[in-house]
């Protein structure tokens, strides 16, 4: 029975991924600007969540897999913002 109900949950999971691309590509035909970009990145963020709690099964794991989980999107946060502070002190973004 448990074999049928994971079963029906990752092509639940699998449809909202597909859906969730389709919005993204989407996105990309009305040309938002800056918008678009914080939209896109937004929805890969919830992406890469679902496919960490469902398809990396963290949901039923214990707590050190959630602060490892946790901490790889923590060091991620932190690279980002790395990445973010270089882009914009640029002296040709300006």
């Amino acid at each position: 029975m448990t074999g049928k109900k994971e079963a029906v949950q990752a092509l639940c999971t699998y449809v909202v991924l597909l859906v969730l691309l389709l919005i993204a590509v989407g996105l990309r035909l009305f040309h938002l600007g800056l918008l678009e970009s914080l939209l896109l990145l937004l929805i890969a963020g919830i992406e890469a969540v679902i496919v960490l709690l469902f398809f990396m099964q963290v949901r039923a794991s214990g707590k050190l897999i959630w602060l490892f989980a946790g901490g790889g999107f923590l060091w991620l946060g932190i690279l980002l913002v790395f990445v973010v502070s270089d882009y914009v002190s640029r002296s040709w973004w300006r």
